[in-house]
């Protein structure tokens, strides 16, 4: 060691520290960098851990051998430097590095595409600079241990620097810099961080070494502190258009909350709410007042199961609870189509709630509370007429909401006669009721009907939506009809009698959810990689009968 920086440990102790700090945020980082795309389901986030841990893992052992063939920290603090800079170059080029790998793997992956296109894109666009900062520990095990008699508390040490930094770089990112500021400059911030503390390394005065070697290694130091400082400015430039979706030029709005990524698109007509750059609409917003065409629209049928219409000769309300409140598509459907109801809405993301009310005109007054779903009911003893469930974590269903006790405790929250609608995504034509290939939806459906007695689904024209209504009642399908006969309203009455011929008992099988066992993020991907199938299948068959200049026509 021939740095005078190097004289007091704590130099080495706080590099530790940083590039744990680094590891995590850079690992948090990239489940948001994915989620626009992959989504931020378990099997993503297993993903991503599981590569980064094979980076730090290859990282550890490369750095153990180059630590004990050269002693010179300037190589490990070489590699720091080079981490931040393909650290600071990720939110410049990541997405269009993801997006290409989808778009190869998409034309040549027949199964699994989500699966193994998000593994693909960890490996190409994070392994590296983890590796990298891989080599740490071991490299700083060796520069700071002097002797035998005191490796253990200085092992010790360095590893608490690391676990602490770790913390840190757990915490800031999730509930500091990521909803301030949003994921690339996240990402520029800890790449900023490691550059530093290289340049401090770099900076440094040396001792012990003849002038000759002094000026070479002078030289060498300012030319990597100029290309690490300007790669950074060029990346910081490059992330003025920090849009994962940056084909489109019309979004009215786009950034990221605790639990989502968000985009708002206007059309003449509409608004819409989207939390995955790739995979459908979560709401909308239709400005004339029209039904939307969406599941919102088969979902109103349950208030005519629940008896609406009587309860408006009889001047009395019926209370809808809504489990999933996005920004409100069912609710303000609600409003606008009957005067007898009052509505409560449920949604962990406050951010979507502050979107709702800015842009999708849901009212003030009507009572949204920021908390999970299944929470929620845990902690209220008011029943309702109608639930609506409509809760998804980016394009799967949170496990703890697609559970026996789950809808057990939905159940307990119904008046008699109380129906529960649950929107069903992601289903093919012979998606639900196959019971010799069980979907996510057959798991569903068949949880439900261990819980009720009563289960019938509606299909959803010209979505990939399924809409499920459970009751207790045995009449329900009765009260839609003669509900739908004293519709005033052309357009809903028409609805309402197609919900009702096309409504269909389901047979249930046994293949049954609990908070125990609930794969959710198995069967969903699953389902999605379908889809995708069926989607791609068209151009296909275009590239393989006409190339790639057919296929780009065609899009």
């Amino acid at each position: 060691m021939n740095k005078k920086i190097l004289k007091n440990k704590l130099f080495l102790y706080l590099t530790e520290f940083f590039a744990g700090m680094s590891v995590m945020a850079v690992e948090l980082g990239a489940s948001r960098l994915l989620a626009p795309y992959f989504s931020s389901s378990q099997i993503v986030w297993t993903i991503i851990i599981g590569t980064i841990m094979i980076a730090m893992a290859l990282g550890n052992i490369y750095g153990g051998r180059k630590a004990d063939k050269d002693k010179d920290p300037g190589k490990l603090y070489g590699r720091i430097l080079v981490s931040a800079i393909w650290i600071a170059l990720i939110p410049a080029i990541g997405k269009y590095v993801i997006l290409g790998i989808s778009a190869l793997l998409i034309f040549t992956v027949n199964s699994n595409f989500l699966v193994i296109a998000a593994f693909a894109a960890c490996m190409v666009v994070f392994v590296f600079p983890l590796f990298l900062l891989g080599t740490v520990t071991p490299s700083l095990a060796k520069y700071t241990t002097d002797s035998l008699e005191d490796n253990g508390k200085i092992i010790g040490t360095l590893g608490a620097f690391n676990t602490v930094g770790s913390i840190i770089g757990t915490f800031v990112p999730t509930f500091v810099t990521i909803p301030a500021v949003g994921t690339a400059i996240t990402f520029l911030i800890f790449a900023g961080l490691l550059i530093v503390l290289s340049i401090a390394y770099f900076v440094s005065p040396s001792e012990g070494t003849d002038q000759d070697t002094k000026g070479s290694k002078k030289n060498s130091n300012v030319a990597r502190i100029v290309s690490g400082i300007l790669i950074f400015v060029i990346s910081c430039g490059l992330c003025y258009n920090t849009s994962f979706a940056f084909w489109e030029n019309n979004l009215t709005y786009e950034g990221e909350s605790v639990y989502n990524y968000l985009q708002v698109k206007e059309t003449p007509n509409t608004v819409i709410l989207s939390t995955n750059v790739l995979f459908g609409v979560q709401s909308v917003l239709v400005k004339d007042g029209a039904l939307t065409g969406m599941y919102y629209d088969v979902a109103m049928a349950a208030p005519y199961m629940a008896g609406i219409k009587d309860k408006e000769e009889k001047g009395e309300d019926l209370d809808v609870l809504i489990l999933g409140m996005g920004s409100g598509t069912y609710a303000t459907q609600l409003t606008r189509h009957f005067d007898n109801i009052n509505i409560e809405g449920v949604e962990i993301d406050e951010k979507i709630t502050d979107l709702a009310h800015k842009y999708f005109e849901l009212p003030e007054t009507t009572k949204v509370t920021t908390y999970d779903g299944r929470a929620y009911l845990a902690a209220v003893d008011k029943k309702y007429d109608v639930i609506m469930v409509d809760a998804y974590q980016d394009i799967t269903i949170p496990f703890q909401m697609s559970s026996v006790e789950f809808f057990t405790m939905v159940k307990e929250h119904l008046n008699d006669g109380g129906v529960m609608v649950v929107n069903m995504n992601m289903y093919s034509d012979n998606a639900i009721g196959a019971q010799n290939d069980a979907t996510i939806n057959t798991y569903l459906a068949d949880t439900i009907s261990s819980v009720f007695n009563n289960v019938v689904t509606i299909d959803v024209a010209g979505s990939t939506n399924k809409e499920l209504f459970a009751c207790d009642s045995d009449n329900f399908l009765e009260k839609l009809k003669d509900g739908a006969s004293k519709e005033d309203e052309t357009d809903l009455r028409v609805m309402m009698e197609s919900a009702y011929s096309s409504a269909l008992a389901y047979d249930a099988g046994n293949h049954i959810m609990t908070d125990d066992k609930a794969p959710v993020e198995l069967l969903g991907m699953k389902q999605i990689d379908a889809i995708i199938k069926d989607e791609v299948l068209y151009y296909k068959e275009i590239y393989k009968k006409q190339g790639i200049n057919g296929l780009l026509n065609s899009l």
